[in-house]
């Protein structure tokens, strides 16, 4: 089963349970789906679909953290359980061993040096670690290793 027939299939599942917070989570997601096949006029792949959630999640964990500077915990509750719902749609997710072997063996291929290499390392590493680690985890260990 691809991942668009999934998350409708879990979408109705929702309706019949009347799960109203986790159905508006997945019509968010399957409207944002919706708007990018029609923006772009393509029919989404299961990496497409990732790509999606994971800008939405990135959206998700910035709304958390302005909510609870501000300390309005109610909303970052709300935030956190889209974030929960959205993330059971993204394969399993790398170990930090598993990340670094992979940044290891990407640095030596590339022949990383330096932080002025930074950009080739994330171009390579990036589909290799597609919707299985959070690019901005894999970016300070980058930095961390070049420099």
């Amino acid at each position: 089963m691809s991942l668009k027939n999934q998350i409708i299939e879990d979408m109705k599942t929702a309706m019949r349970a009347k799960e109203t917070a986790r159905l508006g989570t997945i019509r968010l997601l399957l409207a944002a789906m919706k708007q990018r096949e029609v923006d772009e006029r393509i029919e989404l792949t299961d990496a497409d679909i990732i790509g999606v959630i994971e800008k939405m999640l990135k959206q998700r964990r910035d709304s958390i953290a302005a909510y609870e500077s501000a300390k309005r915990t109610d909303l970052a509750d709300i935030e956190k359980f889209e974030v929960s719902v959205l993330q059971t749609y993204l394969p399993q997710q790398l170990t930090e061993e598993e990340i670094k072997a992979i940044l290891n063996k990407v640095v030596a291929d590339t022949g990383a040096a330096g932080m002025q290499d930074m950009g080739k390392v994330m171009a390579a590493i990036k589909p290799l670690v597609a919707g299985k680690a959070d690019m901005g985890k894999i970016s300070a260990l980058i930095k961390a290793r070049l420099g």
